[in-house]
């Protein structure tokens, strides 16, 4: 796989003095145009046999380059903070935003390669690793992103001349350490890795150029054109389908983006999890009183002893507008430690957020280790409102289901008990909530014009959450369907769920 970046190519300082102010020029040019869309990010890793010219490579791109539209990340270990969170967290936190372009030394796959590398993983678990990481860069592509990875190769030999010279060099020898020594005593292991890699995680979408990088100006322009010929390309297909559009009808490119319309099979009443539930459930006055002291107490000694031992718990609520989710939310947070719990109301993205992976505003708040975090609202958004109200293709939400498991699973994996809530109403409750709103002051604020036009899109909403527990309720990750036409039954269910949850996790 790498005889071909071992070939001792080469480019003459002349040539490349000839050539690099111009495709400096270029790629300064492809990133205005890309700022100027603002369609995609652009997402470039570097990776490689060290004393490949990674750092050097990352840094010419950087000359004339405009600072504000371009980044460059490189990790080292994980913090205590990272380390606290799923180890995917530090990577989407650092995306770069639709327009922008994102550098990233050491990225996702260094810790992979490493601990594969040093024998810490198993062929199975580094597949697992890599499977997680071709998710990962598939929902971004899947998105719209561009992504550029390149492997910066030299032969054994050639690493070690390389690290010998820089060694020998005062000026630069700082750049040499103990441990690029010990990675070269493992180059074939770690080769063995690299391959792998490749193998397993180079996809259309987000392929490896694998890059000889022996001589400074051959990998320079190598790299820099490769660049620039990918966003180049993307930048003509942006400018023909803005030129095919203008000349489209309005109501063909219309019918174009939009969701077919829900139906049912014969136009019959559909038979969904939500009709099935007993919306007669419902408590007493005194059983309640009596069952909330008793599960609060329950739920703040639980959640003292998740804090000690480092446990997280994360609480999704979804469901009927009027059905109660903001006074679960309050019972429960009734119990903690204030300073411990964060409420999470999520409504329709910022401006920051939509030129973003729609994950990415999840993922950013995401709490450290032994915190209680609430999303009222959650990532479900994309399958629930986005695809009944048609904010979202057919094509985005029905791939959504995978991404949100994906993402579900990394939360549980890092162990955060994880609760996800459908708290639901029929459809007359709701009525009568919504009117006792609009007759009480301090309430009236809750209804909104929203609220009416959801209500009359009951059926598809219906149908949607069908689909979403049908897709997205696992055995680790669950949905919990709680009958909220009597509210104290409700709030109670949810407050006994939440410690079962956790009560499960503390004895494991």
């Amino acid at each position: 796989m790498f005889r071909t970046a071992e070939l001792g190519r080469k480019i003459s300082k002349g040539e490349y003095k000839t050539e690099a102010p111009l495709l400096r020029q270029q790629l300064l040019e492809a990133q205005q145009a890309l700022r100027k869309y603002n369609k995609s990010p652009v997402i470039i890793i570097f990776a490689g046999v060290d004393g490949a010219g990674k750092g050097e490579t990352v840094n010419l791109l950087n000359e004339g380059r405009d600072p504000r539209w371009i980044t460059t990340r490189a990790y080292d270990l994980p913090t205590q903070e990272e380390q606290e969170r799923p180890e995917m967290w530090r990577y989407w936190r650092d995306l770069p935003a639709n327009g922008k372009i994102g550098l990233f030394l050491s990225s996702w796959y260094s810790k992979p390669v490493l601990e594969r590398a040093h024998k810490q993983l198993s062929d199975i678990e580094f597949d697992d690793r890599l499977q997680q990481i071709l998710a990962f860069e598939n929902a971004l592509v899947d998105d719209g992103a561009i992504i550029l990875k390149f492997w910066m190769h030299l032969s054994k030999d050639a690493q070690k001349k390389r690290l010998t010279t820089l060694e020998k060099d005062p000026r630069l020898s700082w750049r040499v350490t103990k441990k690029d020594w010990k990675h070269w005593k493992k180059y074939d292991h770690f080769l063995e890795a690299a391959e792998r890699v490749i193998m397993r995680t180079s996809t259309g979408g987000a392929p490896w150029n694998i890059i000889e990088g022996g001589d400074a100006c051959y990998r320079g322009l190598t790299v820099g054109g490769i660049i620039l010929n990918t966003i180049e390309k993307q930048l003509n297909h942006w400018k023909q389908k803005t030129e095919a559009e203008a000349h489209k009808p309005e109501l063909e490119m219309r019918a174009e983006d939009a969701t077919p319309p829900l139906t049912t099979q014969a136009n019959t009443t559909p038979v969904t999890l939500l009709s099935s539930l007993n919306m007669d459930n419902a408590l007493s006055k005194k059983v309640y009183k009596s069952e909330l002291i008793k599960y609060q107490g329950i739920l703040n000694q639980l959640h003292r002893k998740a804090r000690e031992r480092g446990i997280s718990t994360l609480l999704v609520f979804e469901g009927a507008d009027a059905a109660g989710k903001g006074g679960a939310i309050r019972r429960i947070t009734a119990a903690l430690d204030a300073r411990n719990v964060q409420v999470i109301p999520i409504a329709a993205p910022t401006d920051e957020e939509r030129v973003h992976h729609y994950l990415w505003r999840f993922w950013r708040h995401l709490s450290r280790a032994g915190r209680f975090t609430i999303f009222d609202r959650s990532w479900y958004g994309r399958v629930l409102v986005e695809r009944v109200e048609q904010f979202a293709r057919e094509k985005e939400w029905r791939r959504a289901y995978a991404e949100i498991n994906d993402f579900e699973s990394q939360l549980v994996e890092h162990n955060i008990v994880l609760v996800k809530f459908w708290v639901h109403i029929d459809k007359d409750e709701q009525l009568e909530r919504f009117k006792a709103r609009e007759v009480t002051p301090h309430k009236k604020w809750k209804l909104t014009d929203e609220d009416w036009r959801n209500r009359e899109k009951w059926d598809e909403y219906e149908l949607a959450v069908n689909d979403m527990v049908e897709h997205t309720s696992t055995r680790s990750n669950p949905w919990v369907l709680v009958e909220g036409n009597d509210k104290l039954y409700s709030r109670i269910k949810v407050l006994k769920t939440v410690c079962e949850h956790l009560g499960r996790a503390l004895d494991e």
